[in-house]
């Protein structure tokens, strides 16, 4: 699309979100035909009105394979902005996805809760995630009020998802993993382990779900 394309098009759809456009066309390919369920963010909460919410919604759906499938919306430049036509990045240059092993909806609200403050750390921060990182937590269960040996994070590109190119730059999927605390522990003696972890969990786990389950270390 050249930019006077993109200029008569914005001109003529008040409406048109091209990066939301984008990620949803990425994410049917995978899942053709699946209408998600769409949690948008609560409007006077986000950041452009001075809020605190720096993402505008989420969308999780249902895989085949047995798990939820969790996509942010707001990590990029979703909507129409002619100093970004072209950029290499659109924005930070990602989109979060986490896979969740839970029967329903209901149940992966703490993982939107966890994404909703990933994004205003980086946000607020400026520092943003990429495959082979992990997150600290504090010790207890990612999902709080429950008891899991899940206490941390690891970061990496989502299994199914590629990547993609929009007219506002470069977009990744990044995929965040449930790991223990004593992988945890290993990672920051070494975090060069962190290929060698993700390796052996798809041994197992090829999707890389998180199960607030498991109690299994890989490292």
């Amino acid at each position: 699309m050249t930019l006077e394309e993109y200029q008569k098009r914005a001109s003529e759809q008040d409406d048109w979100a091209p990066g939301w456009d984008a990620l949803d066309e990425a994410f049917q390919k995978l899942y053709p035909g699946q209408e998600p369920a769409h949690y948008g963010t609560n409007m006077v909460s986000r950041a452009m009105f001075g809020g605190d919410e720096y993402l505008d919604g989420y969308s999780i759906y249902e895989s085949s394979h047995g798990f939820k499938h969790l996509l942010t919306y707001g990590m990029t430049e979703l909507y129409t902005n002619e100093q970004a036509y072209g950029s290499e990045w659109s924005q930070w240059g990602y989109e979060m996805t986490i896979k969740l092993k839970a029967e329903s909806n209901e149940e992966c609200m703490w993982a939107i809760d966890m994404l909703s403050n990933l994004a205003r750390y980086t946000y607020t921060q400026k520092r943003y995630f990429e495959p082979g990182q992990y997150i600290a937590g504090n010790g207890q269960s990612l999902r709080i009020g429950t008891d899991s040996a899940i206490t941390a994070l690891l970061i990496a590109a989502d299994t199914e998802v590629d990547g993609i190119d929009t007219v506002h730059g470069r977009v990744d999927f990044v995929q965040l993993v449930g790991i223990t605390q004593r992988e945890l522990e290993v990672l920051k003696e070494d975090p060069s382990q962190a290929e060698v972890l993700i390796e052996r969990m798809k041994d197992d786990n090829p999707y890389l779900v998180t199960d607030m389950a498991r109690s299994k270390s890989y490292l």
